[in-house]
């Protein structure tokens, strides 16, 4: 994590375009989603902020979302949104701090 790929290969259009809006594909075909320009994100255990920290994004950080899930409603630079992104195992971070391209679920519901 934490790496990112900012190359475009034979990918169609689709992946052209995110690419040109922030939005990378890594090697092994995973898309991240840049967090808000100018903000340190916690990362939590679970969708709110009641949740325990596991770490903090540095500034500039791209994020995998694996799945969404409902929880505690947060206001962002994104927006206000109840959905969380489980950006790992057991680690979620705000949707309203990540720049998905959407204010609903881009990724499917976490169990």
């Amino acid at each position: 994590m934490g790496v990112e790929e900012n190359t475009v290969g034979s990918a169609g259009t689709d992946t052209v375009e995110a690419a040109a809006e922030g939005v990378a594909t890594l090697a092994a075909g995973t898309v991240v989603y840049p967090i808000a320009p100018g903000y340190r994100v916690n990362v939590r255990r679970g969708p709110g902020t009641q949740y325990g920290i596991v770490r903090t994004l540095p500034y500039g950080m791209s994020v995998p979302v694996y799945c969404q899930k409902p929880g505690e409603r947060v206001t962002g630079p994104y927006g206000t949104s109840n959905l969380w992104d489980n950006i790992a195992n057991g680690q979620f971070v705000s949707d309203a701090y990540v720049k998905t391209g959407s204010d609903g679920y881009i990724a499917t519901r976490c169990d």
